[in-house]
């Protein structure tokens, strides 16, 4: 499936990585503009959230986004 929309760029970027990553830094936080990745992996969202933050500033979006091979389901009633 091809991303498309706001972050299209970024988890295209994702998703290249996804399996690689995985294996390597299941659970972790990892910070994405365009193509760029921030270096390293983090280990709550909010670590990421300040790496981004240090690196791209805040006049652009960027993605934090969790490494998993699927993406969790969350369902509110």
């Amino acid at each position: 499936m091809v991303p498309t929309g706001p972050f299209s760029a970024e988890n295209k970027v994702f998703e290249q990585h996804r399996d690689e990553w995985f294996h390597l830094h299941p659970g972790e936080f990892v910070a994405i503009q365009d193509d760029v990745i921030v270096e390293g992996f983090f280990g709550t969202y909010a670590e990421a959230l300040r790496s981004g933050l240090q690196r791209f500033g805040v006049s652009r979006s960027f993605l934090v986004k969790q490494v998993w091979i699927t993406e969790p389901v969350y369902c509110v009633s």
